[in-house]
């Protein structure tokens, strides 16, 4: 119970952060709160992917913290039961929390993060943010600005089409008819039956019977930056051997880690308090400053971790950093089992 606490009030407060830093696509694109509020769903099963080592070790420390000084650790000590046996349920819980995040960081966390992607694309560039009004002007980008006399669906009337953007070809277009267009590019309009007045080194004008125009240029396939936490366990191997730059490589190193070695810290993490805690328990002077050793030790560990995945460079290291991962288990499971 304490652990379902915790997971959902630091969830949710990341998830309020998330909210916070993305209300541009509510003010600035006119999404619809629900779809809104949708987008920003998808990045949940990614926070609670972060956060389950520290929810796992936080849990862990209040509730084992609380039995001894309730000296209930003390009482079963003395008869008979071991650390190990006093720590099972906790790492029976923590290696539940390990398969539940290995599940997480390899299948789900990718397939929610290529919709969010796509979403966020969509809203962005797509039809389903675009409202234009009737009879007013509607400023789509900066220096883009919308003139429609009548709007039906996606079908427009009278329009009247200025685009400041690029000051070596400033254009202002009229047309009868109008469409808007979703492609691969983003939103386009199709305009039929008008005249068009362009500026650059020179006046230009014209008439045309139809003339496509991208509102937003921004190409699906060429868009986007490697992102890599969207990216298959399948082709992000592939990328590990077979990447087009260095700077690929190493996302994806550091991508593959994140996946299949930070699951482990729920356990390293667990046996480490549980060691720290459990051994203490019975030196009364010192059991007080347990819970702060086990959180500076925690810090430490995690802050190796994290570092050494952000060095990696080759598949050298990060076999190095999985054996260190195995390593550090190994010890830690030591420290907690012996007598």
């Amino acid at each position: 119970m304490i652990f379902i606490m915790l997971l959902a009030v630091l969830a949710g407060l990341a998830w309020m952060v998330q909210i916070m830093s993305m209300m541009k696509f509510v003010l600035n694109y006119g999404v619809k709160i629900s779809s809104f509020f949708g987008l920003t769903a998808l990045m949940i099963p990614f926070i609670i992917s972060i956060i389950i080592p520290f929810v796992t070790f936080i849990a862990i420390i209040f509730v084992y913290n609380k039995l001894i000084s309730d000296n209930e650790v003390t009482v079963m000590a003395s008869t008979g039961l071991s650390p190990r046996q006093i720590a099972r349920p906790a790492m029976v819980f923590a290696i539940i929390m390990t398969l539940i995040h290995l599940g997480l960081s390899v299948f789900v966390v990718p397939s929610t993060q290529t919709r969010f992607y796509d979403m966020q694309w969509n809203l962005r560039y797509g039809l389903a943010h675009l409202k234009l009004q009737e009879s007013a002007f509607t400023e789509l980008a900066s220096g883009l600005v919308v003139y429609v006399d009548k709007v039906s669906g996606y079908d427009l009337s009278q329009v009247m089409l200025s685009d400041m953007r690029n000051k070596q070809s400033e254009m202002v277009i009229f047309a009868e008819k109008g469409k808007l267009v979703a492609t691969s590019r983003g939103l386009s309009i199709v305009m039929s039956n008008g005249s068009i007045q362009g500026r650059g080194d020179m006046m230009v004008s014209g008439t045309f019977e139809t003339f496509d125009m991208d509102l937003n240029v921004a190409d699906r396939g060429g868009m986007t930056s490697y992102r890599v936490r969207s990216v298959s366990t399948g082709q992000l191997i592939h990328d590990i051997f077979d990447s087009p730059t260095a700077k690929r490589h190493r996302n994806a190193l550091t991508e593959l880690a994140t996946r299949f070695l930070e699951p482990l810290m729920n356990i390293i993490l667990a046996a480490l308090c549980l060691a720290i805690l459990l051994r203490s328990s019975l030196l009364r002077r010192r059991a007080s400053f347990a819970p702060a050793f086990a959180v500076l030790a925690m810090a430490i560990v995690m802050a190796i971790f994290m570092s050494a995945m952000n060095m990696m460079t080759s598949l050298t290291d990060l076999g190095i950093l999985a054996l260190g991962v195995v390593v550090t288990l190994v010890l830690v499971m030591f420290a907690l089992c012996r007598k």
